[in-house]
């Protein structure tokens, strides 16, 4: 059924009608089921009537607005607040149990705070939105609808950030063996890296007890005496004149971020393992391989991972001791073996010493080969036209310029000086640099893995790089408002989370996070006024929306969040 509207003597007339196919000839005709009448004389009354009557057989969530209204009036517009990439993430995390988790921790405990509600607008601003903590509470009262959470002050966020890091350990836990059963996902291969983000302050915290010490006088010093995280080490993101704080983490080979981990800025990558194969063992988990990339390839590092039965797969340095001598499993001979993908391989067992047999791998990529000549090509065109700007030097004193050509980390790896001080190009330097295209040097302590498990192993690692990335341009870690080493770790840990999510609802929609915030950010909620009180509205779905909640096996919300219960006149 349907309104119909025809013109007649000049006027518009309004009827209720129906099609129905005629069986002589098939053809659809429409049927008149009542007359309205004339459209500028239409009784109104008798339109709402019939409007709430009809009414009466919807579920209370479809009411008509005009219905909740009660007595015919229009609703009053108030506000409106995003709703689609919050309930995306909401959903998510129910699914994970994580509310149940907080719930559990804070037992018989008093909190006026609504701590798991706090913690998740934090978590979810870092993916939609990301800001300071101050600026969650605007965030929260204008602009984005979080369930069950209609204010918050930053005081109560940082009551709740505390009690995040109080039970990191057991929720980190309790997050990895509900991700691990629910999304059925696969933890032999562990992959590991670290990145670093720094703080936009001038000099870097004190150190404790004989650091500080040996520190006096310097930089250090003039932050007073506390000691904290934030120090200068070897910078990822090139600011070595910037404090920094080290992160790393914990990622599954399908891309999920298990677990992460915060140290002060001047950890180096080879102590790290110690305590990450510590809070590993702590899950009691089957015997996995932890995978890692050079910087954290040492002798120890080694003994350590191969505890408790364990194995690893970590990268090689391709040239060994101080005259840079290409590492011994590059020099021996062998057939490589291809993989779909285009990827050649050659294994290589190794009796170094007194040592047990080592294995390693060497890696071709022709594609990196291709990529890494042309680079060296376009290096060496350079140097020559630098060269021929500082003409024969036979017999002079060097000038700055040649002195700093010399010296330039890329082009003068490629430069030799001649007795009389002649500079020219090591054509033998490039010779060798050639036979290592498109190479990389790994192994493994593991007897048993397939050598294409090893290689396919470790050319996952790229995807812990691009949870770094997420880290600093999707939940944009940086920068940090804190100072305190609690609130760093604290804030790291938020952004795990948020990470956590992303890559999870990634996973499942087999979309972007960037996509799936596109095709949600349209789903709204309105906060209108009637005679009887508020009502929050959420707008029609579309298809896409739909596709997306179906994927995460998540319901639709209701299209009346709220409605007000109608008063009638005596």
């Amino acid at each position: 059924m349907y309104m119909r509207e025809n013109r007649s003597g000049g006027h518009t007339y309004v009827s209720l009608a129906h099609n129905e196919r005629d069986e002589r000839d098939g053809v659809s005709r429409a049927r008149i089921l009542y007359n309205f009448g004339r459209k500028d004389r239409l009784d109104l009354d008798a339109v709402r009537r019939l409007i709430a009557s009809l009414s009466r057989y919807l579920p209370s969530d479809e009411l008509a607005p005009r219905e909740a209204g009660g007595s015919g009036e229009p609703l009053a517009f108030l506000s409106m607040k995003r709703l689609g990439p919050a309930l995306v993430l909401d959903g998510v995390w129910r699914a994970l149990g994580l509310d149940g988790v907080f719930e559990r921790l804070l037992g018989e405990r008093s909190f006026r705070t609504p701590v798991e509600r706090a913690v998740f607008a934090m978590v979810a601003q870092r993916a939609i939105d990301p800001g300071s903590k101050l600026a969650v509470e605007s965030w929260v009262a204008d602009e984005v609808f979080i369930p069950e959470l209609e204010v918050v002050d930053v005081q109560q966020l940082y009551r709740a950030m505390d009690v995040l890091l109080g039970a990191h350990d057991v929720i980190q836990g309790e997050v990895f063996w509900r991700v691990k059963n629910l999304f059925n996902l696969e933890v032999d291969l562990i992959f590991l890296d670290s990145t670093s983000t720094y703080f936009e302050v001038e000099g870097q915290d004190a150190l404790e007890g004989d650091e500080a010490e040996l520190d006096a006088g310097g930089e250090a010093g003039a932050l007073g005496a506390e000691a904290g995280w934030r120090r200068r080490g070897h910078s990822k993101d090139k600011r070595p004149d910037l404090a920094q704080v080290v992160i790393a983490f914990a990622v599954t080979r399908d891309g999920i971020p298990v677990r992460c981990w915060v140290w002060p800025g001047n950890t180096v990558d080879v102590r790290m393992i110690d305590q990450v194969k510590r809070d590993l063992n702590s899950w009691k988990l089957s015997r996995t391989v932890l995978v890692l990339d050079t910087g954290f390839n040492s002798e120890a590092n080694r003994r350590t991972l191969q505890g408790a039965g364990d194995a690893f797969i970590i990268g090689e340095r391709m040239r060994l001791g101080a005259k840079g001598e290409l590492h011994e499993a590059l020099k021996r001979p062998g057939r490589y073996s291809t993989l779909p993908s285009g990827l050649r391989f050659k294994e290589v067992i190794l009796h170094l010493g007194s040592v047990a047999a080592c294995r390693f791998v060497v890696v071709h990529n022709p594609e990196e080969a291709t990529r890494d000549a042309a680079r060296r090509e376009e290096t060496i065109n350079e140097l020559e036209r630098r060269l021929a700007e500082l003409g024969d030097l036979t017999g002079k004193e060097h000038s700055k310029a040649a002195c700093g050509l010399r010296a330039h980390p890329t082009f003068g790896r490629y430069l030799r000086q001649r007795k009389g001080g002649k500079l020219e190009i090591d054509r033998g330097k490039i010779n060798r640099e050639a036979k290592l295209d498109g190479k990389y040097l790994i192994s493994t302590s593991d007897d048993y893995l397939a050598t294409e498990d090893v290689v396919l192993g470790y050319k996952q690692l790229h995807e812990i790089e691009r949870v770094n990335r997420d880290l600093k341009h999707t939940v944009d870690v940086r920068p940090v408002y804190h100072r305190r080493e609690d609130r760093i770790r604290s804030h790291v840990l938020l952004c795990w989370l948020s990470l956590l999510l992303i890559r999870l609802i990634e996973t499942r929609t087999d979309r972007t996070w960037h996509q799936v915030m596109k095709i949600m950010r349209p789903l709204s909620v309105a906060y209108q006024h009637s005679e009887h009180g508020p009502v929050i509205q959420t707008n029609r779905m579309t298809s896409e929306q739909k596709s997306v909640l179906d994927a995460l096996e998540l319901k639709p919300p209701a299209r009346f969040l709220q409605l007000p219960t109608p008063t009638r006149a005596a």
